[in-house]
């Protein structure tokens, strides 16, 4: 065999091991995002459970508790409102987020929902008072930015995401939890307005999986044709 041929076999060899290995990763991947698509969708239509306790936070990620469906009762701490600025369908708008207080001492931090730009003064809407019962989905906090998004400023109480730590410790929050909760939909004319959760899921991996795959059999196809042309010489 001649030498070119060898070096485009072992090129085909390298190209099509690196392509069918990706699409094995991506039928991986597949397989785990429908699993997670699936155990989110159960949470957020299941029964409330109590909200994970002291003794729980350790535990608690993502995989095992976002998107959980929790019930707590405490007091709001209206004077600690937090706002951060999102779009919305009302155009700019933020969320709005305030500390519960609740009577075992544990403070857990409420996403009471989206108020427009005009609604962003607590003035021009009345403060939940005495002891509530709110229903939400457990979140865990945004605590990385994206490459573009903007710095938080703590000092000057301005938050570009949901970073429970960063919030709860300018506000001088004690024993609160590293999660926050999205109120869900209460009176659907009040503000600030829940249930507006996006439970979303990209989910292009059966896609990705195909392209390797097609990849790799092309160059399998493109080394057939080539080997065929050396036999014949």
């Amino acid at each position: 065999m001649r030498p070119r041929f060898v070096l485009f076999t072992l090129l085909a060899l390298v190209l099509f091991a690196g392509f069918a290995s990706l699409g094995v990763w991506q039928v991986e991947r597949l397989r785990w995002k429908t699993d997670l698509i699936a155990r989110v969708d159960a949470r957020i239509h299941a029964e409330p459970v109590p909200a994970p306790g002291p003794a729980d936070w350790p535990g608690l990620t993502a995989e095992s508790a976002e998107y959980r469906r929790v019930v707590l009762r405490g007091h709001f701490l209206n004077g600690d409102e937090v706002q951060i600025y999102t779009p919305t369908d009302w155009g700019p708008g933020y969320w709005v987020l305030v500390p519960l207080a609740r009577d075992d001492g544990t403070v857990v931090m409420v996403n009471r929902g989206l108020v427009p730009e005009d609604r962003r003064d607590p003035a021009t809407r009345p403060a939940p008072e005495g002891e509530q019962t709110v229903i939400g989905l457990l979140r865990m906090p945004e605590d990385r930015g994206w490459l573009f998004s903007r710095a938080n400023n703590p000092e000057a109480r301005q938050w570009y995401r949901r970073d429970i730590a960063s919030i709860t410790q300018t506000l001088g929050l004690k024993d609160a939890a590293p999660y926050f909760v999205d109120q869900e939909l209460g009176d659907p004319a009040a503000w600030p307005r829940g249930g507006q959760t996006v439970v979303s899921f990209r989910n292009a991996h059966l896609s990705y999986a195909l392209t390797w795959f097609g990849l790799a059999a092309f160059v399998a196809f493109a080394w057939g044709l080539v080997l065929r042309g050396e036999r014949r010489r």
